[in-house]
């Protein structure tokens, strides 16, 4: 049996106990062992990668969830920081999670989290130059998102609040407005935090990461929400430290 060959019987019969390849290995008493020992670490690296899934569903359902998944989805990375990319599209499949619509994108919130928290460092943009620039350059002006940023709109459902409240340990409002809600998570000084934003907001900043110059950006944001005030959301952003250090030259 050629390596590539029995390095894919190896997987196969390390995530499915009915598998009958490899029985050399797999009717010894040594491999049930070393099957649980992976299959608690992918376990336990979703428990700590969905806190926010963990914290809204309890312990149990959510244990029960990720072993199914566990089995269904191997990890693509060996750093088990990095597990789980899937699991939000499972939840949204899950037939015991259809109650709780929201799930699969609170599990993309929690992603995004992660995203956040390992990617690389990046200098910050020079405000004081950007303040100083002439309106025709401030309107040429491509302002890039820092790596550490990263945004969602989520169009039927208050994803955001259901997230936070839950991320951060807080009780539910007793009346939650169903709409539609975007949110924010940048890293800075060490640290995620996270932001509420509107459709325009999200749009403003898909135009960024897409390389569009300011006033283009500016333009398709409005074309996204009209009552769209482009001067305090640049403000809100930039203090923030969303953005990367440019060459405004």
């Amino acid at each position: 049996m050629r390596l590539s060959a029995f390095q894919d019987a190896f997987v196969e019969a390390l995530y499915d106990p009915q598998a009958s390849c490899l029985p050399i290995l797999t009717e010894q008493p040594g491999f049930t062992v070393y099957r649980n020992t992976v299959m608690r670490a992918a376990v336990g690296a979703l428990h700590a990668n969905f806190p926010t899934v963990e914290r809204l569903v309890g312990k149990d359902w959510f244990a029960a969830a990720a072993a199914l998944h566990a089995r269904q989805s191997t990890p693509l990375d060996a750093r088990l920081i990095y597990h789980g990319a899937g699991f939000p599209a499972f939840l949204d499949q899950f037939e015991h999670a259809q109650s709780l619509p929201y799930l699969g994108d609170v599990a993309r919130l929690d992603l995004l989290w992660t995203q956040c928290h390992t990617a690389m460092d990046e200098a910050g943009i020079d405000v004081p130059r950007i303040a100083s620039l002439a309106p025709e350059q401030l309107a040429s002006l491509r302002l890039t998102p820092k790596a550490s940023a990263r945004w969602a709109w989520f169009a039927h459902q208050p994803v955001f609040s259901i997230w936070r409240h839950n991320r951060e340990g807080l009780q539910m409002p007793e009346h939650l407005c169903w709409q539609g809600e975007g949110a924010l998570l940048v890293r800075s000084g060490g640290a995620v935090d996270w932001h509420a934003l509107d459709i325009g907001d999200c749009a403003f900043l898909d135009a960024c990461a897409a390389g569009k110059p300011l006033a283009q950006a500016a333009v398709h944001a409005s074309d996204a929400q009209a009552s769209l005030d482009i001067f305090k959301l640049l403000t809100r952003l930039i203090s923030a430290r969303v953005f990367v250090a440019t060459d405004p030259s």
